[in-house]
């Protein structure tokens, strides 16, 4: 019984062993994340900084930091995976939502169509993203390393109260304007008959993307004001699982 016993606790020793050594590594490499997204959105930051700076103007700005943008944004695809397999815990849904909404705004909008580039939505939506990314990614390091200073934590609950709406109104205006080239060009579309028997026009799905920010928007957005009661006032939110 006392050998049965004895074996029982080295097992549930070794068990927690594991816990804290997958607990550890998961914690590193959030950490080594988060602050190579922080340097990456800095560096995107100071990018358009300096070429406004030495141009006085937007224009061939994006054009400058397409790369950079297209790498970092496209990586954040991690964040996904980070809370499919439940390192993270947030909604892989609400995550996925807003991690693809920006992959498709870069390379399917403004990668794709150059002749919107130029257009002053498609600044607005890269400042606002640079800006709340930096804001972001710098809270999820300073709290993994448990030294967050509170002007960070004010600043990623509170900028995105003006910052989310200005973002979908960039983004909004970038795909209105998308909307003429891709019609004239007929990019992206399948029409019949074709060996596939399938029919799709990028004109229209545009169209339905921009409809969708009216339920999804309000969604995301009540989200992180639910989230910001609770990390800022203390506020205890029952939320149901998706």
């Amino acid at each position: 019984m006392a050998s049965s016993e004895e074996d029982g606790a080295v097992e549930e020793k070794e068990n927690n062993n594991k816990k804290k050594t997958k607990s550890a590594l998961a914690t590193a490499w959030l950490t080594f994340y988060n602050i190579a997204m922080t340097a990456g959105w800095l560096v995107l930051a100071i990018a358009m900084m300096r070429f406004y700076v030495q141009k006085g103007t937007h224009k061939g700005l994006y054009r400058s930091i397409a790369r950079t943008l297209k790498f970092f944004q496209t990586f954040a695809l991690v964040e996904v995976g980070h809370c499919a397999i439940g390192i993270v815990r947030t909604s892989v849904i609400v995550t996925g939502v807003q991690v693809c909404s920006r992959i498709f705004m870069v390379w399917f909008i403004t990668n794709s169509i150059r002749q919107i580039q130029n257009e002053e939505s498609v600044i607005l939506f890269l400042v606002v993203w640079t800006m709340t990314e930096i804001t972001r990614y710098s809270y999820y390091t300073f709290k993994l390393l448990h030294h967050l200073p509170y002007f960070i934590k004010w600043a990623r609950y509170n900028l995105f109260i003006i910052m989310y709406p200005l973002g979908v109104v960039g983004e909004l205006l970038t795909i209105y304007a998308a909307l003429p080239f891709v019609r004239r060009s007929g990019m992206y579309s399948m029409r019949l008959p074709n060996k596939y028997n399938v029919s799709f026009d990028y004109y229209y799905c545009l169209i339905i993307v921009m409809l969708s920010y009216i339920p999804l928007f309000p969604q995301l957005y009540f989200h992180m004001l639910r989230q910001r009661r609770k990390v800022l006032h203390g506020e205890v939110i029952v939320e149901k699982d998706d």
